[in-house]
């Protein structure tokens, strides 16, 4: 059942990068309109994926409890796996390349990919949907501390403020007070946050299909670098989390199988960010995100095989 709902929510998303894709091919788009959808991403479904996710959930000790513990766990085996690859590629940072692997191979698209696959396997769990935000949280810290570092190799650019003042940080301190002071949005501004939501996941693969069009698939497709990515970030990195998870007793199947998606998801889009902000190795970034999002496609719903 799951496989086919994993699949199913796969199918959804290549439909919209393919329209993407062929849109720009018929000349009825423009790859820079990726940017435009880009900005609404950030600036209009992040909070409205992480209000409304957090205004579905019912307050609870319990919860706050399980929240917590995800995001300990989700930041934990992010910085495990981080130091992992140090230690496997330590005399190779001089290599952008390999800058590049490293952290995308663990940061991963949590937000726009992951949650509506979680929210498909468990549409009566709205914890499921905030572990998920969790997740993003500790991704969202670790971007513009070792992320900036890493690919700059300059410490100024770590930012502790940027980490925490960013639109993610902001939605997160308006949701989390609502949850906590259990108040309910009017139905009006919910609805509008709901559809932005709703919007998330078509919009980031429209977006990703506009800039495939855009470049050469030959040279998309023939990327080495991209396969070593995804091949970590979809399959490696998932099972080494999913097998933690699974070695702590007392966690849920809802809690270990959404660990499993949020980190089976593809590569995030903030690496060709950090990329093209510091001149770095910016088509082996771009190339990782699409291939990975594309590979995706088959490897989370084999992934899903292994749920109980």
């Amino acid at each position: 059942m799951q496989f086919t709902v994993v699949l199913q929510s796969m199918l959804f998303m290549l439909a919209f990068m393919a329209l993407g894709f062929i849109l720009v091919k018929v000349r009825a788009a423009d790859a820079s309109h990726a940017k435009t959808l880009s900005a609404l991403l950030l600036y209009g479904c992040t909070p409205g994926i992480i209000i409304t996710s957090f205004q579905e959930m019912a307050y609870s000790p319990e919860n706050n409890i399980s929240l917590l513990l995800f995001f300990v766990l989700s930041l934990l085996i992010q910085l495990l796996f981080f130091g992992l690859l140090m230690l496997l590629s330590r005399d190779k940072m001089d290599n952008g390349k390999y800058r590049i692997l490293t952290i995308g191979s663990f940061m991963g698209n949590v937000g726009f990919f992951g949650q509506p696959v979680v929210i498909a396997i468990f549409p009566d769990r709205p914890i499921a949907a905030c572990y998920c935000m969790m997740a993003a949280i500790s991704m969202n810290f670790l971007i513009f501390t070792i992320g900036e570092y890493m690919i700059s190799r300059d410490r100024k650019y770590i930012s502790v403020r940027k980490a925490i003042l960013n639109p993610t940080a902001f939605s997160i301190a308006v949701a989390l007070p609502l949850y906590f002071l259990k108040i309910r949005l009017p139905n009006v501004p919910f609805s509008v946050l709901s559809a932005f939501r709703t919007m998330s996941a078509p919009l980031c693969m429209l977006m990703l299909g506009l800039r495939l069009a855009s470049m050469k698939l030959r040279e998309v497709f023939g990327e080495p670098l991209a396969y070593m990515v995804s091949a970590l970030k979809l399959l490696a990195f998932p099972l080494i989390s999913y097998s933690i998870v699974c070695l702590i007793p007392g966690l849920d199947q809802t809690f270990r199988t959404t660990m499993l998606v949020v980190a089976a998801a593809p590569c995030a889009s903030m690496v060709l960010a950090l990329a093209e902000k510091h001149d770095c190795e910016q088509k082996s970034a771009a190339y990782s995100v699409l291939i990975s999002s594309i590979l995706c496609m088959v490897t989370l719903p084999m992934l899903s095989l292994i749920f109980k």
